[in-house]
Order: structure tokens, then C-alpha cells, then sequence
């Protein structure tokens, strides 16, 4: 009888590991092609995007191969980050593939000059929720953080003072949920006045979209503040937690 449960007890720990869908980690791509300004940030940034992921359990996969961009391949990712991504970066068969994963439900995270990208794919511009089109002298200004009851803003002070780059923006949707803007007083150079977001969401054609303008710098992604910032609208984007809580 105890040579009969105990092999009962080893098949059943054997199915376990190889069924159970605890042990399958969820996964995202990092996408960090440039065809334009390469941010010296990239490299760490990457890191740190790998650190957050073991730290929550969330598998990271990192390319600046545009051929991985198939629907075969995109649906084993929860989400997508485009990291500093800049250009044109997709031909129209990769465009096709992404706009077919985020219509069947994909996440999607772009970090600063996510919005230098694509500016001949009005889709994109939408689903990231503007473009970038200028930006002064990196310097110190003040963020106003409109809600702090979202995953990615909860731990931030209401007035956050930090030094970047800030980008000033064209076409910015209607539809967003923005959670931080910047006081165009308290540094020079902006030009989107007192509608001047600099990190938003929204659910768009299907999917889930991100963005965030803060991360220039390679100080960035030693910050725990913008490391909870980016994390929180990753595991959004992924559809692992909800936004508001």
C-alpha cells in the first residue's frame, strides 16, 4: 500500500509541474528598436524592466528584431513595451500583425520616445494617445499627479519634482485617461499649456494602452518612484491588475 501512494504521490506532483498554470510565468516583449535618436538609456532600461519581472513574477523577453512582430508570435505576450523606440520601425505586414494583436485583446506600454515613433501610422499614434514633437534642455519641473488610486500613481507624492526631458506633444487623443501632467511654470520650454499630460491609459480598439513620457535618462531606472510608475502600467497593459484601485 505505501509503495502504491507513494508513487500516486510522485505522478501527482509530476502532473502538477507540468500542468499547473502557476508554473507557466505570463510574458512580456521588450521592443527597443530605434531608426532614429538611440537613447544611451536603453541598456539600462531593459535592466531594470528585467528586474521587475522577477521581482512579480512576469517572464521578460527583449528584441530590436521588427521580424518577431508575427500574431503568431506577439500572442504569447500578454504586453508589449516599446522602450525608447524611435522612427519608423514596423514595415506593413509587422504593423498588420500588431494591430491584429491589440484588436484581440494584447497590452501595450510605451516609455518616452514611444511617441517619437511611427509617424506615418495614424493607428499607432492613437493607440499610444499622442506624438512627440519637441522638447527643451532636460531640467528640474513639477509633475501634478491628477489621481493617486491607480497602481501606477499610488505611491507618488502629488506634487512630483524630478529632472527629464519633457516632451512636448501633437495630436493628443480625446479618449485618455491621464493620470500626471506637467505645471508648465515650473521649468521652460512647454507648449501644450495647461493640458500638458506627460503619463496617461485608455482601453483602445480591443486593447489596453500605457504611456508614460518620463525616462530619458539613465538615472530613470534607478528610481524606485518611476520603477513603481512603469511597473504598475506594465501589469495594467498586461491585464494582470486593473488600473483604478
Amino acid at each position: 500500500m505505501s509503495k502504491i501512494f507513494t508513487s500516486f504521490i510522485a505522478t501527482s506532483l509530476l502532473v502538477l509541474f507540468f500542468v499547473n498554470p502557476v508554473a507557466a510565468k505570463k510574458k512580456i516583449l521588450v521592443f527597443s528598436k530605434t531608426a532614429g535618436f538611440h537613447h544611451s538609456s536603453i541598456k539600462v532600461g531593459v535592466a531594470a524592466i528585467q528586474k521587475l519581472g522577477l521581482e512579480n513574477k512576469f517572464q521578460v523577453d527583449t528584441t530590436i528584431d521588427a521580424t518577431k512582430f508575427t500574431y503568431k508570435n506577439l500572442k504569447k505576450y500578454e504586453a508589449v513595451v516599446f522602450l525608447n523606440t524611435t522612427g519608423d520601425v514596423l514595415n506593413e505586414q509587422q504593423q498588420a500583425a500588431f494591430e491584429q494583436y491589440i484588436k484581440n485583446g494584447g497590452g501595450y506600454a510605451g516609455i518616452h520616445a514611444a511617441t517619437d515613433t511611427e509617424y506615418s501610422w495614424p493607428w499607432y499614434g492613437k493607440l499610444s494617445g499622442a506624438y512627440f514633437t519637441s522638447h527643451p534642455a532636460q531640467q528640474m519641473a513639477d509633475l501634478i499627479v491628477l489621481t493617486r488610486s491607480t497602481i501606477a500613481t499610488k505611491h507618488l507624492p502629488e506634487i512630483w519634482k524630478r529632472k527629464d526631458e519633457w516632451y512636448n506633444f501633437k495630436e493628443i487623443g480625446p479618449d485618455l485617461n491621464v493620470l500626471i501632467k506637467i505645471d508648465e511654470g515650473s521649468y521652460t520650454g512647454g507648449k501644450n499649456g495647461d493640458n500638458h499630460p506627460v503619463a496617461w491609459y485608455h482601453n483602445f480598439d480591443g486593447g489596453r494602452s500605457f504611456y508614460t513620457a518620463l525616462g530619458h535618462t539613465e538615472a530613470s531606472y534607478t528610481d524606485p518612484l518611476f520603477l513603481k510608475h512603469i511597473l504598475g502600467g506594465i501589469q495594467y497593459a498586461m491585464g494582470i491588475k486593473k488600473m483604478e484601485q
